[in-house]
């Protein structure tokens, strides 16, 4: 029976054997090393998804972050939203890939889900105390967004954070229409969001 087979046939309550885990991951993270650009993210998806299958969490968030990050790199934002959303299945609280969510939904003009990530955003970096990260974050949202009941969403979110100067300025925002630095062009919305979630995204993630 193959490695697939065992990892995925048959008993689906079964983990599969250690040391056929071990190598199934060394070989995709060598695949993932010999990638040409576009296609690493895949490999480490599929790494993810075997060690979430083997119970080990922690090592399957690893993986599906540095999907994510290979993704973005590539300008597969569609690709790293769908290992993003598998992640916040996985670990709800991951402050910097629901960041990361909120970016993308801008980028796509998601405005109901955009509201939704930005909420868990904003609670989980609270849980977390990475309430100057998030603020910085939000803020940077709000004043590229066209979307006015996003910034105000924003400028509630920072006055809960207790920036309150910051909320203050977005809200004006809001009344404006948007920021003096809004971009309304759909595509350069896009190009700038698919940015800020790259430098959002770059880390040695936990999550």
């Amino acid at each position: 029976m193959s490695f697939l087979s065992r990892l995925f046939g048959g008993d689906r309550t079964a983990r599969p054997a250690p040391h056929d885990v071990e190598e199934e991951l060394a070989r995709l993270e060598a695949e993932a090393e010999r990638a040409r650009p576009g296609y690493q993210g895949t490999p480490f998806n599929r790494a993810g998804d075997i060690a979430l299958r083997a119970g080990d969490r922690e090592r399957a968030i690893g993986y599906y972050g540095r999907a994510i990050d290979a993704f973005l790199e590539d300008q597969q934002r569609e690709a790293a939203r769908g290992v993003a959303n598998k992640l916040i299945r996985v670990h709800p609280g991951a402050v910097r890939t629901l960041c990361t969510l909120t970016w993308l939904d801008l980028a796509a003009q998601h405005k109901a889900t955009a509201l939704l990530h930005l909420r868990d955003y904003v609670e989980a970096a609270r849980q977390a105390e990475e309430h100057a990260r998030a603020a910085d974050q939000i803020h940077a949202m709000a004043r590229l967004s066209p979307q006015v009941e996003f910034i105000d969403a924003v400028a509630d979110a920072l006055d809960g954070l207790g920036f309150d100067e910051r909320a203050s300025e977005v809200r004006a925002w809001a009344r404006a229409g948007g920021s003096p630095d809004a971009v309304r062009d759909d595509e350069a919305l896009v190009d700038a969001c698919v940015a800020a979630a790259v430098n959002s995204s770059r880390r040695g993630r936990a999550g």
